[in-house]
């Protein structure tokens, strides 16, 4: 690998929200890797921060969803804006990448076109989902789009874009799936049965799901009585938060925990999930779950008119078929999300089914070593430049 020349050393790359921020992480940290002497320059969170030369702003956690929540965010968004054309036009970096986040981020772009910096989109936003009319900009705003499933790349080249696949990066995080045992069908009522609860990473999310989900396993708990629930909170997350939603003190069965290694999701019998990379990272587990979402009334409407998919599970997308159960809006309630997790615990042989097609799509995502791969060609790119 050929090292790039002192005045070509400088790399901005930017991501906005808590997910880009962990795939950013590991490709900066291969960008070093395999050139140790390259300055990078960042925008994002603190995984990112912990590789970067300069650390501009934290905007990962200033990160929002949906239609109507980044509209408050535009005035801090300005002014960062601002903050990064200056720093173009002062030091004129040899390439910028960005992660995810289109809504910010394809305004760094056109920064950095109109200025002739060469750019790359790691992580590419799901345009073909909704909005497809973006994968035109992307195109013409990018040298090279680095995608997460194997359908992107002919998917962009309709639109002119340059898309690679080059694996999923969340396999080279991922720890293998852990061996699974479930009871005998006349054993599952007493059964300890562990029962994990997802309710996103996003204040909105969190705040909509969080009560839902804990009904859902008191719910359950009546008809399994020794089943234990644990709540995946953020590594920065305040446990009294979760306590303050639930709205009461938490039941002896029920746990909030902080597992950075994903070797305790891993354990789960099952999963109560909100949409998003959350819902991939448990199939690559090969944990059973059941999918639910619940945004607020103007996103949601604004959502359906826009979105072009069947499923909004990347799970059922990626299966091409409903494998996971979806509850959204007001069918996500205690009562479906109940129903579908005491069927699913009455049947130990349909949650042994659901994990060895779910472990089906983990082998279509690629293998290990997606970051090193992406920083290499973007430090082979740069040389050429």
């Amino acid at each position: 690998m050929p090292t790039i020349t002192p005045l070509q050393k400088n790399i901005l790359v930017v991501s906005g929200d808590i997910s880009g921020d962990l795939h950013a992480s590991s490709l900066l940290r291969e960008l070093k890797k395999a050139d140790p002497e390259v300055q990078l320059t960042v925008i994002g969170g603190p995984r990112m921060k912990a590789y970067a030369d300069t650390f501009l702003f934290d905007l990962a956690s200033q990160g929002a969803s949906g239609f109507v929540e980044p509209l408050k965010k535009m005035p801090l968004w300005m002014n960062l804006l601002k903050q990064i054309r200056q720093y173009m036009e002062t030091q004129n970096p040899a390439a910028v990448i960005v992660v995810d986040f289109y809504g910010f981020n394809h305004q760094v772009l056109k920064m950095a076109k109109r200025r002739g910096i060469p750019c790359y989109y790691y992580v590419t936003p799901q345009v073909w989902a909704s909005r497809q009319y973006r994968a035109k900009n992307l195109a013409n705003l990018t040298k090279k789009m680095f995608v997460i499933y194997p359908f992107e790349t002919d998917f962009h080249k309709k639109y002119g874009g340059n898309a690679v696949f080059l694996g999923n990066p969340l396999l080279d995080i991922m720890p293998k799936p852990q061996e699974h045992s479930l009871p005998a069908p006349e054993d599952v009522k007493y059964y300890n049965w562990k029962l994990g609860i997802l309710p996103g990473s996003r204040h909105g999310e969190i705040s909509r799901l969080t009560p839902v989900f804990y009904q859902t396993f008191k719910r359950v708990l009546k008809e399994f009585p020794n089943t234990q629930a644990y709540l995946f909170a953020l590594p920065d997350a305040k446990e009294q938060d979760f306590v303050n939603l639930i709205g009461e003190n938490p039941h002896p069965n029920f746990h909030i925990i902080k597992d950075v290694d994903y070797k305790m999701r891993s354990q789960m019998d099952f999963l109560l999930a909100c949409s998003g990379t959350a819902t991939l990272e448990n199939a690559l587990l090969g944990v059973p779950m059941v999918v639910a979402y619940k945004l607020s009334w103007a996103t949601y409407h604004i959502a359906k008119a826009v979105i072009k998919v069947s499923y909004i599970s990347l799970v059922n997308l990626l299966a091409n078929k409903p494998l996971v159960k979806e509850l959204i809006q007001q069918d996500a309630n205690v009562d479906a999300l109940a129903a579908e997790t005491m069927a699913m615990f009455q049947n130990p042989d349909k949650l042994m089914a659901q994990r060895d097609e779910l472990l089906k799509l983990r082998a279509s995502l690629g293998k290990k070593g997606v970051a090193a791969r992406a920083a290499k060609e973007i430090l082979a790119d740069i040389v050429k430049k």
